[in-house]
């Protein structure tokens, strides 16, 4: 079974940083890229940021970028989420995924995703 594990989660200061990291096993895909999605309580869950397999293009949601990066590691099966400048809005659950047809803004087109980290950024 393929599995997604997140990590990197808590709690700071508007102003501060996480990074996110996220592992993947048990799969035997050649090549996917990754993404990250957030979900605040009572909201759809909405896209963050995705990278290529072999990082050759990322991309990002308007609401996050120049503070966010996202970055992989293949050789360790990982894809990481820099979160700088934090905000309140920021505060959400957030869940890395696979898309096996490359990296996309879509939620529909990721096909396995991890269980979530809590980000909460204090006022």
């Amino acid at each position: 079974q393929v599995q997604l594990v997140e990590s990197g989660g808590g709690l700071v200061q508007a102003g501060g940083s996480l990074r996110l990291s996220c592992v993947a096993s048990g799969h035997s895909f050649s090549r996917y890229g990754m993404g990250w999605f957030r979900q605040a309580p009572g909201k759809e869950r909405e896209f963050v940021a995705a990278i290529t397999w072999s990082s050759s293009a990322t991309v990002y949601a308007d609401s996050v970028k120049g503070r966010f990066t996202i970055s992989r590691d293949n050789a360790k099966n990982t894809v990481y989420l820099q979160m700088n400048s934090l905000k309140p809005e920021d505060t959400a659950v957030y869940y890395c995924a696979i898309d096996l047809t490359g990296a996309t803004r879509s939620v529909s087109r990721y096909d396995y995703w991890g269980q979530g980290t809590q980000v909460t950024v204090s006022s």
